[in-house]
């Protein structure tokens, strides 16, 4: 291994990207790369991250270094170049994306975690284990909020359960936060579509952005959701195979824009439009428009009905809160972590795996204390704090 720990991150100056870089440059022991396909930008923010760095208490080793980065291009060049010894890929939409960065990885020797919240994506991971196993690299896809964060807390609850028999759980975004195409690109490339999940022990269809429904959030008030696909719906019924019942949803903070997009949705069911994707861009412009009706708040919830160990029925919910804009840093909190891990010997399984079991609830929960983030936990599950 070189001396340095180089960790690249592709798509380093985006909404994700700059997040965990600000958190992985207060490490002393890594050099940051930021990367992607505009090099001006790169190097904008890898100045930013430096004169950050030097006007602040903390004691910063190497100094951020910016690449031109485009992973259809020039990908295996730049890995030989930097030799990182981790690459975190925050660069989506990854619903349309094959392996060729995690293959590259294997090839290059070096780890890999990436962001995507693509069921196929994450799910097929798998199929690069013996090859990632061969190279003794580690390849971790969906380090986000789902399945990563999902998955951690129902190992908690499982733990405290004779049996888990269903979960229902979503996501309501704040209008006022940081939001990229790819992440617009991603939600609409499922609006309206056809997905399974599992009801009633059977795997049944349900359709993106669909079963309009609300929810009543402690701090947030009533929030709309609708149907979400997400690695956790093909995941959850091998992981947890006493599962019954797995239904993700998640919504937009302002009720027209919400109901908007299930209008759409019913158009793509129908097959008058035959996907929403290429008018992302349109869509994203326009949903700034309505910044001035909404906040920076945005919430995840979570009831898992079960069998407690006396064989009673049980519930337990777990309501969490971002203010200030925060919530767009949760999904980044598995990528930083386990590069911390990784560099720290703390994760000795080669191979190629969905993030699940690589960080605990505690671990999670512990990591966004210093954000204007908080969580209440209520029911019959004792063993952890209620409230933070």
């Amino acid at each position: 291994m070189n001396e340095i720990n180089r960790v690249l991150i592709i798509g380093g100056y985006g909404n994700f990207g700059q997040f965990i870089a600000r958190e992985l440059v207060k490490e002393t022991n890594i050099q940051l790369v930021v990367a992607g396909r505009n090099l001006k930008k790169a190097q904008q923010f890898a100045t930013v991250l430096n004169q950050t760095s030097a006007s602040s208490d903390l004691q910063v080793n190497y100094q951020v270094e910016a690449a031109y980065l485009d992973i259809n291009k020039n990908l295996p060049e730049v890995l030989a170049t930097i030799s990182p010894q981790i690459v975190i890929h925050t660069s989506g939409p990854f619903q349309s994306q094959s392996y060729h960065v995690a293959e590259s990885c294997i090839a290059a020797g070096c780890h890999y975690i990436d962001l995507a919240d693509g069921r196929e994506f994450v799910i097929g991971i798998s199929s690069l284990h013996q090859q990632a196993v061969k190279n003794k690299v580690s390849i971790i896809s969906g380090a986000s909020s789902v399945p990563c964060l999902t998955s951690a807390l129902l190992d908690d609850f499982k733990a405290q359960f004779r049996a888990l028999e269903r979960v229902d759980y979503g996501i309501t975004t704040a209008q006022k936060t940081t939001r990229g195409l790819a992440t617009t690109a991603a939600i609409l490339g499922y609006t309206g579509k056809a997905f399974e999940t599992l009801i009633d022990g059977k795997m049944q269809t349900v359709y993106g952005w669909q079963d309009l429904h609300s929810h009543q959030y402690k701090k947030l008030g009533k929030r709309l959701l609708g149907n979400c696909d997400v690695p956790d719906l093909g995941l959850f019924s091998q992981r947890y195979p006493e599962l019954k019942t797995i239904r993700f949803y998640a919504g937009l903070e302002i009720k027209f824009i919400h109901r908007t997009l299930w209008f759409l949705s019913w158009l793509v069911r129908l097959g008058l439009i035959r996907n929403l994707q290429r008018w992302a861009p349109f869509l994203l412009r326009s949903s700034f428009l309505f910044d001035f009706m909404g906040s920076d708040k945005s919430g995840f919830h979570m009831i898992v009905s079960a069998t407690d160990k006396k064989g009673q029925p049980a519930k337990i919910t777990f309501e969490l809160t971002a203010a200030s804009g925060d919530g767009p840093y949760i999904p980044c909190m598995p990528a930083i972590l386990l590069t911390r891990k990784l560099l720290q010997g703390q994760i000795d399984s080669y191979g190629a795996f969905p993030c699940m079991g690589f960080i605990s609830k505690d671990e999670y929960l512990n990591a966004l204390t210093e954000l204007d983030i908080h969580w209440e936990q209520s029911g019959q599950v004792t063993g952890s704090p209620l409230t933070q």
